[in-house]
């Protein structure tokens, strides 16, 4: 709007006697305000909005104001939404007679002005005095949840009251049809659209949404137990692909002591099993003995010790199978270490967060079958070329909380992920994150800061020959591979065994199964990663595997960016490299009598050798504080020189490019060679011994 155009607006306000009765005078005059958009009416009207504030004087009260508002009510159900909020303003609607406002509403409602009425009850705040089942009802029926969920959310007792309605439609016993027949020539009505179905997902979402007690809705909770029942009955009696003690896990954690849970069991077992194996897990899951059908209680009175025997027999032929088919972890069962105190974690840590290091990461949580709520990390495994480490997520947040430290797991976990030193190999990492965040809301940011990561998921779409019906000629009766199983066979040569990856990752302890297979999923990582960085042209990858992998799985140009800075040192005896970009220019060459340093004080060996070259070099003593470093840097131009953890708190503080990490467990010869490369350093022989030692 002009600034001319406003001015004569104002300048109009000031010679009327009433504004306020103008302004109305001009709305009901004209129908251009009725439109979308910003009308010429909604200029009049939010100028004086403005107005009114800059002229206190001139809001009216008493007999001449109740008149206005009157007139205002009649002409509200026909308003955009953008002149709702500023003629509330202006005509003190909520100072008005309750009573009056919703006898209004009411009759909005009457003539079928659903969306109006609910709209108008919003903006006046007048839910608390109305039906909630009444005023939903249209809504739902013409697909309007998004304006339902408006209408209830600030107040958590309507929130409840909706909820437990949405649940007695979901009563297996209740006729839908009820709650349609009052509103037979409803406009916009999709009967497709109101269902069982679509009414639990909205139960779940609110749910959510509010962070209410799911006991307040058993009938949608039982109904998705009931789902997630037939779905495990699937898993193991028909796909095959869940071991029996994994089965068994979320079959009693699912059923309970829910005696409706309990006689669908039964059921399925009868479907699924003779009496006799009925018998075994109706006892293996405590239910009731008065529940079972004769036939299946007569077979529990026979059990005996056997049947124990059998299964124990079967399981060992099934393992020697396993062995055969599919992958299996390369290094020892002592190499696995599964954490569950901070001092273990801690020396975790030590090796992990090292420049240069590779690290296969990956999460487990317990199965949700569709309940509520973003799935919490159970497990977080970290792969090194020798060992797997087992982080007991939930036992560790809780002992840090306990001891009023809870920062202190998220920040290893950020050093981690944000360190563009150490590679961090992971299958479809975004999933993991958000289920990382969801378990410790000190972790939500992870993915905006992380660098260095490799995410082979994006390895699915280069890979030549990557199809599940590939995979499946291959394994004849057994389920197509896909997804990360799929890519471990076509690389490595053998699948890797997923029965147990619907495990109920919560319990403890963890069964023997559950350790080798969540070791195996993070080791696996680090094998793949090994034999695309061999020969990648074999498996239909660039040469340039830096950019075939990390190129195009980042789209944030300022990781990249950060990933260019360094060439991140490989780890002793690493047989592969990370994948890091070369800058694209190296840095001139320079004599070491031009390169200046300081040596962190771990690094002495480096810095005395460094100094051997002619390189100037200035060395912190034992008890200095590694933040001595970064003061010299600056006030001397040098380039830091350090490792480890100080890295992290160190690069921060200098320039771009003028902190380097140095992989510690090298000999200071390797380390002077992989700086001297770095920096172009060019020694020559009048260079050697040219210093003081």
């Amino acid at each position: 709007v002009s600034r001319q155009l406003k001015e004569e607006i104002r300048r109009g306000f000031a010679r009327l006697e009433d504004p306020l009765a103008g302004l109305l005078a001009m709305l009901e005059s004209s129908s251009d305000w009725k439109g979308k958009g910003h009308s010429l009416g909604y200029c009049i009207t939010t100028e004086l909005q403005l107005w009114i504030k800059a002229h206190p004087a001139v809001p009216q009260s008493g007999t001449k104001l109740k008149k206005l508002q009157a007139r205002v009510l009649g002409m509200l159900s026909q308003c955009p939404a953008n002149l709702l909020d500023p003629l509330i303003s202006i005509y003190q609607l909520h100072t008005a007679d309750r009573n009056y406002l919703l006898e209004h509403v009411s009759h909005l409602y009457l003539q079928g002005n659903y969306k109006e009425a609910a709209i108008l009850s919003i903006k006046l705040k007048l839910q608390p005095d109305q039906d909630v089942e009444k005023m939903c009802t249209p809504l739902l029926l013409q697909d309007k949840a998004n304006l339902v969920e408006e209408y209830v959310a600030e107040y958590p007792e309507l929130q409840r009251k909706l909820l437990q309605t949405l649940d007695t439609w979901c009563e297996p016993s209740f006729n839908i049809r009820d709650i349609i027949r009052p509103y037979q020539g409803l406009s916009k009505y999709n009967p497709e659209k109101f269902n069982r179905r679509v009414l639990s997902k909205l139960i779940f979402r609110l749910l959510e949404r509010f962070n209410v007690d799911s006991a307040l809705c058993p009938n949608v909770i039982n109904q998705r137990h009931l789902r997630t029942l037939n779905y495990l009955f699937y898993k193991r009696f028909v796909e095959k692909t869940m071991t029996e003690e994994n089965w068994a896990d979320h079959i009693q954690s699912t059923v309970g002591e829910n005696r409706w849970l309990q006689a669908h069991l039964v059921q399925s077992l009868l479907r699924h099993c003779d009496a006799r194996g009925a018998a075994r897990w109706a006892q293996h899951c405590q239910v009731p003995p008065e529940m079972l059908p004769q036939a299946v209680a007569e077979e529990l009175q026979k059990l005996h010790i056997q049947d124990r025997v059998e299964e124990v027999t079967k399981a060992d032929n099934y393992e020697a199978s396993k062995k055969k088919d599919y992958y299996q972890l390369p290094i020892p069962r002592e190499n696995i270490h599964f954490l569950q105190t901070w001092e273990e974690t801690l020396q975790c840590w030590e090796k992990v967060l090292q420049a240069g290091q590779v690290v296969g990461v990956d999460m487990e949580w317990k199965p949700s079958f569709g309940m509520v709520g973003k799935p919490r990390v159970a497990l977080l495994q970290l792969a090194l070329k020798d060992e797997v480490f087992l982080l007991d997520l939930p036992r560790l947040l809780e002992q840090a909380e306990a001891e009023g430290e809870k920062e202190k797991l998220p920040h290893f976990i950020q050093m981690l992920y944000s360190d563009a030193a150490i590679t961090k190999l992971g299958y479809g990492m975004s999933g993991d994150l958000s289920s990382l965040a969801a378990t410790c809301s000190a972790l939500k940011d992870t993915e905006k800061q992380m660098l260095g990561v490799v995410d082979l998921l994006a390895v699915d779409k280069q890979v030549d020959g990557l199809s599940p019906e590939h995979s499946h000629e291959e394994r004849g009766v057994r389920q197509p591979e896909k997804g990360l199983s799929l890519l471990v066979q076509h690389v490595l040569g053998k699948p890797l065994d997923k029965t147990e990856q619907l495990s109920n990752w919560e319990k403890r302890p963890l069964r023997e199964e559950q350790i080798l297979y969540a070791a195996s999923d993070a080791y696996c990582l680090l094998e793949i990663y090994e034999r695309l960085c061999k020969d990648p042209e074999s498996f239909g990858l660039g040469s340039d595997l830096t950019e075939s992998l990390v190129g195009k799985q980042s789209k944030k140009p300022r990781a990249k960016k950060q990933l260019n800075k360094q060439e991140a040192p490989s780890p002793s005896g690493q047989e592969f490299q990370g994948p890091r970009t070369e800058p694209s220019r190296p840095p001139a060459p320079i004599s070491p009598q031009e390169f200046s340093v300081v040596c962190d004080n771990m690094l002495q060996g480096l810095g005395r050798y460094l100094r051997c070259l002619g390189v100037d070099v200035r060395l912190l003593d034992n008890e200095d504080d590694h933040r001595k470093a970064a003061e010299i840097a600056r006030q001397e131009g040098r380039v830091i020189l350090t490792s480890g953890l100080p890295y992290q708190t160190l690069r921060s503080q200098v320039g771009e490019g003028r902190c380097f990490s140095v992989n510690c467990s090298q000999k200071a010869k390797e380390q002077a060679l992989q700086v001297l490369k770095h920096f172009n350093v060019q020694v020559s022989p009048g260079d050697i011994f040219s210093r003081c030692q």
